[in-house]
């Protein structure tokens, strides 16, 4: 497996089936217990080793499903919406609400999927990511 292919993977967990976008969901909700900051500059981080990583495939000028780096990058997205010490409710909302939009691609989700290379395949997760995080954002600021 070349480096790139391990980045685009998340170290193997898009070779996971069923579902690795699921998967590469789920690996960095752990995450979460390093607090928003944290989960944002992990997003950033992985924002960037996956527009790499993906940007040297074979696959690039498509997104296969074994690429989950950028479902790891919108996820950490959604868990920075989140505060310090949040239980497990809060850290399922995030999850089930970026695998909504990562699923449905609403808006910009779905414009963001259509766009060749590396740049489509990582936008979409992120926009996916942000929708969550706004959705969070929205339900904390209304006391929910």
């Amino acid at each position: 497996m070349t480096f790139a292919k391990f980045v685009a993977t998340l170290g193997g967990v898009g070779l996971l089936r069923p579902a690795p976008g699921t998967w590469g969901s789920a690996v960095v909700l752990p995450c979460v217990l390093l607090g928003p900051w944290p989960c944002l500059g992990l997003a950033l981080l992985l924002s960037l080793a996956g527009w790499w990583a993906v940007a040297r495939l074979p696959e690039r000028a498509a997104d296969p499903g074994w690429v989950v780096v950028d479902e790891g990058a919108g996820q950490l997205l959604a868990l920075a919406a989140l505060p310090l010490g949040v239980g497990w409710p809060g850290v399922l909302a995030a999850f089930l609400l970026f695998r909504l939009f990562d699923i449905t691609k609403p808006g910009p989700v779905g414009w963001a999927d259509r766009q060749h290379g590396a740049l489509g395949v990582m936008l979409d997760d992120i926009l996916a990511g942000l929708l969550a995080a706004g959705v969070l954002g929205v339900a904390r600021a209304a006391g929910l």
